[in-house]
C-alpha cells in the first residue's frame, strides 16, 4: 500500500458550488448513499480514524468535503443520498450541488461509488453511474461492509452485480470491501494511485 495516504489532512468543506477550490490537480471524489460507509472507506483508505467524520445518523454529510493527499492531489466525499427524512428542499440542494460538481468539475479523474452490498443498485446509485457516465468518469464501485457476509454470499453478489452494470453498458470496475477488516485496501488503493498519478 501507498504510505502517501497516511498524510492525507482535512482541507475544506463547500456548501455552494461557486465556493469550490481552485479546479486543478487531481481528484477523486467518493459518492453513495447515506450509511453506505464512505467516511469508513476513507478512513480505512487513509489508515486514520478521525479523517473523515463517521455518523450512525444518515445525511450528517451536507456539504463537500476535500482532503489533502499530496500537493495538488485530493480524495472527495460527496454527500451522502437517499436519506428521506432530510427534507425536500435540502434534498434538492444536495443533488444540485453533487451533480454541478461531477459534471463541471475538470480535475475530478474519477469516481468511487460506495454501496452497502447487502443493499446494492437502489434508484440513486443507479442515477449515480448514469451521471458518470454521460460525464464519461472513470468509475469504481466499493461493495462496502463485506465483512457481513460469507466469502460464498460475497462472491454471488459481486458476480450479479457485475452482470447488471454489464447489461446497463455502465463501465464500472468492481470490488468488495470492508473498512473493519481492512479487506481490499490493496485494490482500492491501486485505483486512486492510477487516477491521482501517485
Amino acid at each position: 500500500m501507498n504510505p502517501i495516504y497516511k498524510q492525507t489532512r482535512f482541507f475544506t468543506s463547500v456548501f455552494d458550488p461557486w465556493r469550490l477550490p481552485v479546479d486543478e490537480g487531481a481528484e477523486v471524489a467518493f459518492a453513495g448513499r447515506s450509511n453506505a460507509g464512505k467516511s469508513s472507506a476513507i478512513n480505512a483508505l487513509c489508515q486514520q480514524r478521525n479523517l473523515a467524520q463517521i455518523s450512525k445518523t444518515p445525511g450528517r454529510t451536507r456539504t463537500i468535503n476535500f482532503f489533502v493527499v499530496k500537493d495538488d492531489r485530493r480524495l472527495v466525499d460527496l454527500p451522502g443520498y437517499g436519506y428521506a427524512k432530510a427534507p425536500h428542499e435540502m434534498r434538492k440542494r444536495w443533488q444540485s450541488l453533487v451533480e454541478h460538481y461531477l459534471r463541471q468539475r475538470g480535475s475530478l479523474r474519477g469516481l468511487i461509488l460506495v454501496m452497502d452490498i447487502r443493499h446494492p443498485l437502489t434508484e440513486h446509485d443507479w442515477l449515480l453511474l448514469e451521471w458518470g457516465k454521460q460525464c464519461e468518469l472513470p468509475m469504481h464501485t466499493l461493495l462496502t461492509k463485506a465483512d457481513k457476509l460469507s466469502r460464498g454470499a460475497v462472491a454471488a453478489s459481486l458476480q450479479k452485480i457485475g452482470g447488471l452494470l454489464q447489461e446497463r453498458a455502465v463501465d464500472s470496475s468492481l470490488q468488495a470491501f470492508s473498512a473493519l477488516k481492512h479487506q481490499g485496501l490493496k485494490e482500492a488503493h491501486k485505483v486512486l494511485d492510477d487516477w491521482l498519478g501517485l
